[in-house]
């Protein structure tokens, strides 16, 4: 073993992982921004993975949105987003998507 590949082991060790500094292997793909808003909204009429879709998909293109999350068994859509998104603009998505919000949770 050179000096090189020892280093090299040593800081693999010490980070937990040879993928990132920080020790994942997927660095940054699935964390929140930091400064990030995450709001959960309560939705009805979702009953399964399309619905499910439908909502995601018109609230992910609302401006400031990076990530949308609906479960039909709860009936919940948790919202990241970069700021506080207004209310009405998500209404109007989980409507056109045929659905209704009815609050924040």
């Amino acid at each position: 073993m050179t000096a090189e590949t020892k280093i090299e082991t040593e800081t693999a060790q010490a980070t937990g992982s040879c993928c990132s500094p920080t020790g994942s292997c997927h660095d940054g793909a699935t964390e929140t921004a930091t400064g990030a808003v995450t709001t959960v909204y309560a939705v009805t009429g979702m009953t399964c993975g399309h619905c499910e879709g439908a909502v995601s998909g018109e609230i992910s293109a609302l401006q400031g949105v990076t990530s949308v999350k609906a479960e039909a068994a709860t009936g919940r859509v948790t919202v990241t987003s970069e700021a506080p998104l207004d209310e009405s603009a998500v209404r109007a998505a989980v409507d056109e998507a045929g659905y209704e919000l009815t609050g924040q949770v």
